[in-house]
């Protein structure tokens, strides 16, 4: 039989429980809900855990639990250790749970806010403030920003790096409000990250973190500061929780500013900086939607005055144009004027317009950049966080905790601990890389097979729609063609595919980095986050470069086509091109993402309160704590903020990586973002635990992700105009045929386009094996066939050969992407150039700071330098005095 004393003797043999443990106390609950204190009402909640009482329930393996408990009894005893203050509350909804309420008492306080080197204030700003080229307009604008009665404008103050032995010189008006909760929140949560559970030999185990996984607790958050839509009874309770649902994340208010200063003094600079820059983002896309919507007004405007889409309706041009069969036997003959209605749609998209837009966008997209490192430059200047990282950067526990092997530091030349060797350190490494590239593999591999799909289901709709027995079909040729069929099924099922393998390869993800054990937090979400993008990327992108670049390029020719692993022949574009079937892509990929992230944020962390307070619902008669209204909201996830992140960075590519394609898109990002901002809000606010605080210093690894998106889409956006749309076609034929024929000028127009990019192929040379088995009912006495290309007709020496108008074409290709490329990386680099990272006034602002923190500690020092040596210069002046005074001389000057 098991002896469950025998496990708990091995587990804990080793175990050093810290002299004198005094459990944490307990103490009934004192019916005052808004209460954010002790029962004293005089200690502040600065955190809570929360644990189910093994001693309330019978379990199966209950050695498993003993286990829990006396790790959960050692890490109490730790946080007392170390100065905490604990007191345990009984849960009124289920007597299992139990509350741990943690305090942080002033000398920790100030302990700790040097140990973080946290910024506090030592002067008011006596900077005056340039003043608002909008002043002008207050009357206006002031309806647009939080109202000034609920949230009040904080004074500004010059700050240093905390000392304890030089509190004196530090701005402390109270002490209850010296630090504010979001700073209390965050020492406390950097004590529970390393304080220890468990000691076995020279293992140390420590950190909430590994509670938490291993269900020691079920729970560790800080407590949000009332209820979000009542204001709290306590007295002396700002309720910021309630100004920031009403001014901020109800949608009343999504016409609003958003109030960045309460947002970072509430949750901290790591979500201030996001939501910062969500907002910068936002304001940006309103400038390019309304270019990009002029610009789809324009093409729409034009689209049956177009000379080639007229030319394609017409009766008696592309009615009279018969088009060869696009795959072997089973297609047949078609008529180029039934896809009327698909070039009507292109000229939508495809027009002169785009070109301008697509320059706009390369040119926008480094505005945007340059202009958000000036406001970040400020917001990093006024939150106090531009040393961050070199002040404040600390280990992560999970890293502290494995380091076993011992190291000379370079730059100390002191032993260091460290978790692996150099050796070990690559080897982890290069498992990472090849994970993530055979997932990136697995990626490609669903690519082809979508291609695969795109090819089978493509003959199988023109097998039955261009089929001559089914004239019941004859009315929809018009609106339903089998490239439209194959573009939204193949687009659909190519979007189901990628969010299936987001969802597996973001545990993928995550437990390589894990493996990796990067040091710090930064270069933790660094690490992910790169991974992250690279996985999304290709996810995301590899279907719309495949349409944009490598769709309907290497086709051969109706009389030796060119075939897919040996069996399918490769797709073609429609007669008008591959832009329509990108733009399709895109509006699937941009409108089933948007959809299926709000149906993530909102509705399920919704449905999932519901349910819960459903399960726990108690009596009206019963009062219910802060802490537990708090432990039903949804715990916040370990990444945070990354999702939030990898979405919009998604979307930004869309936006700028395609955008030739598909005008509308920032407009649809608009419209998207003004729904995120407030959705974003909303969630964190009502539905999810008070997130831990963290600083920030700025966007992290997404800033160096942005400028290579932005870089990309230069590049991007030349190749799709040139080798997707059909404009550079165009400027060629208009320059070759329509300006000078014949060397005279003429008038300008686009006659004979259509005829000149179709070449004439002889139906007597098709193969036994593509020769169609089916003709139409019209076909009659019609011996050749027209295919989209740029060959010499059959009859020429270089019969089916490419034509000198295709190397034309070509080299205007190439030299197009040249020429825009320069002419736009050109301008980008001006640009940068000529606007500054860091604005005037701040640069101004942040020397007058550290000249008023060094004349503080200088003065400093120099008064307990004089304290110190006042005592031994008078008696050393008594006794010169003394000495010169029996000699009969004077030192009075």
């Amino acid at each position: 039989m098991y002896n469950i004393m025998e496990e708990e003797e091995y587990e804990f043999e080793a175990a050093d429980l810290p002299d004198d443990p005094c459990f944490c106390p307990q103490a009934e609950f004192n019916n005052k809900p808004d209460s954010l204190f002790f029962n004293d009402g005089v200690r502040r909640i600065d955190f809570v855990l929360v644990y189910e009482d093994e001693d309330k329930k019978e379990f199966e393996k209950r050695h498993t639990f003993l286990r829990r408990k006396r790790r959960r009894e050692y890490f109490e005893a730790s946080l007392m250790k170390m100065g905490m203050e604990l007191e345990a509350t009984r849960s009124v909804i289920d007597e299992k749970l139990m509350f741990v309420k943690i305090h942080m008492p002033w000398d920790v306080l100030c302990t700790y806010a040097e140990v973080l080197h946290i910024k506090l204030p030592i002067e008011p700003n006596d900077l005056s403030s340039r003043p608002s080229p909008w002043r002008f307009f207050s009357c206006i604008t002031k309806h647009f920003y939080p109202s000034e009665d609920l949230i009040t404008k904080e004074t500004e103050f010059f700050t240093a790096p905390f000392e304890k032995n030089r509190l004196e010189y530090f701005y402390v008006k109270d002490r209850d409000q010296f630090f504010t909760q979001s700073m209390r929140s965050r020492m406390a949560y950097y004590i529970l990250s390393r304080a220890p559970y468990e000691i076995r030999g020279k293992i140390k185990k420590f950190g909430i973190t590994k509670l938490l996984d291993g269900g020691v607790y079920k729970a560790a958050y800080p407590l949000h500061d009332s209820r979000f839509n009542v204001r709290s009874k306590e007295e002396g309770c700002p309720s910021e929780r309630l100004l920031l649902y009403e001014e901020w994340a109800h949608p009343k208010s999504f016409y609003k500013m958003q109030p960045l200063d309460l947002i970072r003094k509430y949750y901290g600079e790591k979500i201030g900086i996001y939501f910062a820059w969500l907002g910068f983002y936002t304001a940006m896309l309103a400038f390019a939607a309304i270019v990009g919507l002029g610009c789809f007004i324009y093409g729409f405007k034009t689209q049956d005055t177009s000379t080639w889409s007229k030319e394609v309706c017409h009766p008696e041009i592309g009615g009279a144009i018969v088009m060869c069969p696009q795959c072997d036997k089973d297609c047949t003959y078609w008529r180029l004027n039934s896809t009327c209605e698909t070039s009507k749609k292109l000229c939508i998209f495809d027009n002169f317009g785009t070109l301008v837009f697509a320059v706009f966008m390369s040119i926008w997209v480094t505005l945007f950049l340059e202009f958000w490192k000036r406001y970040q430059a400020e917001l990093e200047y006024e939150w106090d966080t531009v040393e961050f990282l070199e002040q404040e950067e600390q280990p992560r526990p999970e890293y502290e905790a494995k380091c076993i092997h011992e190291r000379i530091n370079p730059i100390t030349r002191v032993k260091e601990k460290v978790p692996f060797t150099a050796c070990g350190r690559c080897i982890r490494v290069s498992l990472g890389m090849g994970t993530v590239l055979f997932w990136l593999l697995l990626i490609l591999a669903s690519v082809v097979a979508i291609i695969v799909y795109r090819l089978a289901v493509f003959f199988s709709f023109s097998k039955k729609l261009r089929a001559q027995d089914l004239k019941e079909l004859e009315p929809f040729k018009e609106y339903v063609t089998p490239q439209m069929a194959t573009s939204v099924t193949a687009s659909i099922i190519s979007f189901v595919v990628i969010m299936i393998l987001n969802i597996l390869y973001e545990r993928v993800a995550i437990w390589i980095t894990d493996f990796e054990l990067p040091r710090t937090k930064t270069e933790y979400e660094n690490s992910l986050t790169l991974k992250m993008f690279l996985f999304q990327f290709v996810n995301y992108y590899s279907s719309c470069f495949y349409i944009a670049f490598a769709k309907g390029k290497v086709v051969g020719y109706p009389g030796q086509p060119v075939y897919l692993l040996g069996k399918y022949r490769n797709e073609e574009c429609d007669p008008g091109g591959c832009l329509i079937e990108l733009t399709t892509q895109l509006t699937v990929i941009m409108g089933g993402k948007a959809i299926w992230n709000n149906i993530q944020e909102v509705l399920m962390p919704w449905v999932k309160n519901l349910i819960f307070r459903y399960c726990t619902r108690v009596g009206s008669e019963k009062v219910i704590p802060r802490w537990e209204q708090d432990y039903q909201l949804q715990p916040i996830g370990k990444l945070g903020l990354f999702y939030e992140y990898l979405e919009m960075v998604i979307q930004f590519g869309f936006v700028t990586l395609f955008v030739a394609s598909f005008p509308l898109a920032p407009v649809l990002a608009l419209v998207n973002n003004l729904f995120e901002i407030r959705v974003d809000a909303w969630k964190i606010t009502t539905q999810f635990r008070r997130i831990v605080p963290e600083k920030a210093q700025d966007i992290g690894a997404w800033q160096p992700i942005l400028q290579g998106v932005a870089i990309l889409a230069v590049a991007t956006n030349a190749m799709i105009i040139a080798f997707t749309s059909d404009m550079i076609p165009r400027l060629v034929y208009y320059w070759s045929f329509s300006v000078y024929p014949y060397g005279d000028y003429s008038e300008n127009t686009m006659e004979g386009y259509i005829n000149s990019t179709l070449s004439i192929f002889n139906i007597e040379d098709f193969s036994n094996t593509s020769k169609p088995e089916k003709t139409p009912y019209w076909f009659n006495n019609i011996t050749t066939c027209r295919y989209r290309d740029f060959r010499y007709p059959p009859g020429h020496p270089k019969e089916y050969e490419y034509s000198i108008y295709y190397w034309h074409v070509i080299a205007a290709k190439l030299a197009f992407i040249i020429v825009v490329e320069h002419i736009v990386y050109l301008t980008k680099f001006i640009l940068s150039y000529i606007i500054p990272d860091v604005p005037d006034a701040v640069k101004e602002q942040i020397k007058r700071e550290k000249y008023l923190t060094q004349v503080i500690l200088h003065e400093t020092n120099l008064k307990l330098v004089t304290k110190h040596l006042k005592p031994v210069t008078d008696k050393f002046l008594d006794s010169t005095n003394m000495n010169l005074s029996k000699e009969g001389l004077d030192l009075d000057f």
